[in-house]
């Protein structure tokens, strides 16, 4: 009896011993777990937030005024007025876009004069008064086409003057709109290089088709006109995006 009970004795305290080598490791454990779990970095971005909406609400208001000023000072040419008014050409352009055409048809044939918007940074050498700023001109094309797409487009620019207010670079002939619009179709010869005969012809098939000074004023005033809009509707576009 006396060595079943020392027997006994032993096994409870090996149990306890076990056991409680178990909690320790439990506790080292947890432990380390405690010890390496990784800090997380402090949020910086609230802060950021607060002050990009703050920036971006001080661009707004100066937007506002730049805005308020541009309309104030806005008044649309009186060539462009007179112009449409009197004339067969219709006038083609969208919002947000810098290409303008003007279109009228002349017998079976369709004409189309087509410009952009002028350069802001051209417009500011002239005012400034810079002698080696060039005269005002607006580049532009005059393309003459049959219902089949072939034809005939004169590139050109406006000059400055009385007597004639364009000048022809180009004139490039084609048998369909993909020839027409092909970025390796011949452009012809320089205008200056064909005998005189053929520029004189030529000029005077523009004019039949409705190039006049006329035109050449009111593509130079629309030019800038719609320069002037476009920088409106851009700080109007700014404006909101800014204040949404």
């Amino acid at each position: 009896l006396k060595l079943i009970g020392s027997v006994s004795a032993e096994a409870t305290s090996l149990t306890k011993a076990m056991a409680m080598r178990a909690v320790s490791q439990a506790l080292l454990r947890s432990s380390a777990r405690i010890a390496f779990r990784p800090q997380l970095a402090p949020r910086p971005w609230a802060g950021q937030l607060r002050g990009f909406s703050a920036g971006a609400s001080k661009v707004a208001k100066v937007i506002e005024g730049e805005l308020s000023h541009e309309k104030e000072q806005y008044t649309q040419a009186k060539e462009v007025q007179e112009f449409l008014k009197n004339s067969p050409f219709k006038l083609v352009e969208s919002d947000g876009d810098v290409n303008m055409a003007l279109e009228r048809t002349v017998g079976e044939k369709t004409v189309r004069v087509e410009f952009q918007l002028s350069n802001p940074f051209m417009a500011d050498m002239e005012e400034g008064g810079d002698e080696a700023a060039p005269d005002e001109s607006t580049e532009l094309s005059i393309a003459v086409e049959n219902k089949d797409g072939s034809g005939m487009t004169f590139f050109c620019s406006t000059q400055t003057g009385e007597d004639h207010r364009y000048v022809i670079g180009n004139v490039r002939s084609y048998t369909s709109a993909e020839e027409r619009d092909s970025d390796t179709a011949y452009n012809g010869p320089d205008f200056e290089d064909l005998d005189d005969k053929v520029q004189e012809a030529l000029d005077e098939y523009l004019g039949e088709l409705g190039m006049s000074s006329e035109v050449c004023d009111f593509v130079d005033a629309m030019a800038a006109d719609k320069e002037q809009r476009e920088y409106v509707r851009w700080l109007g576009l700014t404006k909101k995006f800014l204040e949404s």
